[in-house]
């Protein structure tokens, strides 16, 4: 296989596509923001928008700066990453395939002309009218799931359910603020922890677990917006993995795309 990808977003959710995608033969490149707010960050290939490169288990995402770049790091049997918000590299390169994983929530601007295949994960999109087709994202009985005519669950605003626990998982920003970070991904956190400030106010953690992401430091955010996920299991290991539900998600795209050549 030597086709295009283009994956808008590279968070840990589109993280787990590209290495789907990537080690079954597509060439992937990755579009992401000037400034990624990805939680997950060690198994996020946005990282690498920062760092110039990263990897996640065991496969390299190099950052392209032009198209030149993108092609060598192909050549290389790499994923290039570039900043392109708005998908303007469409103009240089023909895609054969565009997959929005940015899981805002709502449609960013992804559309059926952008190629011969589109797929849409999660809320945000329809799909036959915005995309080909959407992969449910929600946790639950129809995760991975493909959607070919209508709308994806919505967006319930409650995290999926670990261990029992939800909302009190999830560590939101108490107000806005640039944010610096007083623990790693991976530590063991105790409940009314401290995990980072923001304008000198604590932020703790509501249970006990391992960190398993937190927004880069020194990052400016807003007021309730998620900076940081604990996980009640306490599993190191995990921080580092790519997650079972970014797994389904992948496999799902990677079935979208198949059974779309396929059908021809």
């Amino acid at each position: 296989m030597n086709e295009i990808v283009i994956v808008r977003g590279g968070g840990d959710i589109a993280s787990g596509i590209i290495q789907k995608l990537h080690r079954s033969g597509f060439r992937v490149l990755v579009l992401e923001i000037e400034h990624p707010m990805a939680i997950r960050r060690k198994v996020s290939f946005a990282q690498g928008i920062f760092d110039g490169e990263t990897s996640v288990e065991g496969i390299r995402c190099i950052k392209a700066n032009d198209i030149d770049d993108i092609y060598m790091i192909w050549k290389q049997g790499h994923v290039p990453i570039k900043v392109d918000e708005n998908c303007s590299i469409l103009n240089k390169i023909e895609s054969d395939v565009v997959v929005d994983a940015i899981l805002a929530k709502r449609n960013m601007g992804t559309n059926k002309a952008m190629a011969p295949i589109t797929i849409g994960i999660g809320p945000g999109f329809e799909a036959g009218k915005d995309v080909n087709i959407v992969i449910e994202s929600n946790r639950g009985h129809d995760l991975g799931r493909l959607i070919f005519n209508g709308l994806p669950q919505s967006n319930t605003g409650i995290p999926g359910n670990i261990a029992g626990y939800t909302l009190e998982r999830v560590v939101k920003a108490p107000c806005e603020g640039r944010i610096i970070n007083k623990c790693e991904i991976g530590d063991m956190v105790e409940k009314e922890q401290v995990i980072a400030e923001i304008n000198d106010t604590e932020v703790k953690s509501k249970i006990k677990g391992v960190l398993r992401g937190l927004i880069m430091n020194n990052t400016y955010v807003k007021e309730g917006i998620k900076i940081g996920d604990v996980d009640p299991r306490g599993i190191k290991e995990s921080c580092f993995t790519i997650s079972e539900k970014a797994r389904a998600i992948g496999g799902g795209v990677l079935e979208a795309i198949l059974y779309m050549q396929n059908k021809g």
